[in-house]
């Protein structure tokens, strides 16, 4: 199983490097590739050809309201989406893996915020509405527009497309960070393609962890370091993975490579750590603990030589 996995990696990802270097902003193929982590013979095709016609139904519906605010025709799609085709929020199942897979949330039309707000997204902007993701902490959101109003809606995608005020925005953060997080507009801020791949990702990788199903994260690890090679912090949980199931020689390199690209200060500040637990004077820091687990590696990989 491991290794099948470990086969499927390249593919996965030129797929899903493909997919972000297509012109436009269309998400449902990033989505889809990344679906093949656990449904290795999916054939996009199909969804893609179901989201296209999706969105020229959802052109029709918004048509009846072309002359209208922009709210109305936010309000058609909603009820297009949500009531004529039942898509929802999987409150019950929020942790279930089948809600980050788009193919699944198309099946079952349940999901989580990011994945519902790939739908909407593809959708939307079919049916010519002006649509943007925005990368809010804790809950995926999107942003409507219009070239004929000043203003903007902020839409939830998991609460049926419910329309989110600045107070609603800052009680979605408190909930989700607590309640001395503070709010800021720029948290508001549209995400690119490729933050949103990023966020879908970290989630899934999340929900592996949490199920201790560490093949299938590390192969996400691999895919996020193929989306953006500088993620130092992917590079780590990918080397604390593989130790997690004992491919020594690929943590090493992982965790070895971690310590190298650190930035310096980082890197000092661990020296610093590693001495003052020397001398009992310092809780470990993630960084000195990294130090030990290099060199525990380093004798055991010497040990099979």
């Amino acid at each position: 199983m491991h290794q099948s996995l470990r086969a499927r990696v390249p593919a996965v990802s030129a797929d899903l490097l493909r997919a972000l270097d297509e012109p436009g902003e269309a998400l449902a193929p990033a989505a889809l590739a990344i679906a093949r982590i656990e449904y290795p013979a999916l054939d996009a095709a199909p969804y893609l050809h179901r989201l296209q016609r999706m969105g020229e139904t959802a052109a029709v519906r918004l048509q009846r309201q072309s002359d209208a605010a922009l709210q109305p025709r936010i309000a058609a799609l909603n009820a297009y989406l949500y009531e004529e085709l039942g898509f929802s929020g999987n409150r019950a199942q929020y942790d279930d893996s089948r809600n980050s897979f788009l193919n699944e949330v198309l099946d079952r039309r349940k999901g989580i915020p990011i994945s519902l707000a790939v739908i909407y997204l593809a959708v939307g902007r079919s049916a010519g509405l002006h649509l943007e993701g925005v990368n809010f902490p804790g809950h995926f959101l999107i942003r409507a527009f219009s070239e004929r109003e000043p203003d903007e809606l902020i839409v939830d995608p998991f609460h049926s497309g419910a329309l989110l005020s600045e107070v609603d925005c800052r009680q979605l953060l408190r909930q989700h960070l607590g309640e001395d997080a503070a709010f800021d507009p720029a948290l508001l801020a549209t995400a690119t393609r490729q933050q949103i791949v990023v966020r879908m990702l970290v989630n899934l990788k999340r929900i592996y962890v949490r199920m201790r199903s560490f093949p299938q994260a590390r192969f996400v690890a691999d895919l996020l370091l193929a989306v953006d090679p500088s993620a130092l912090s992917e590079l780590r949980d990918r080397g604390l993975l593989a130790y997690h199931m004992e491919d020594f020689a690929a943590a090493l390199r992982d965790l070895e490579a971690y310590l190298r690209l650190m930035p310096r200060e980082e890197s000092e500040e661990q020296e610093d750590h590693a001495a003052g637990q020397e001398n009992g004077e310092e809780e470990p820091s993630e960084s000195s603990q990294i130090w030990e687990h290099v060199k525990a590696l380093r004798r055991r990989v010497a040990g099979f030589n």
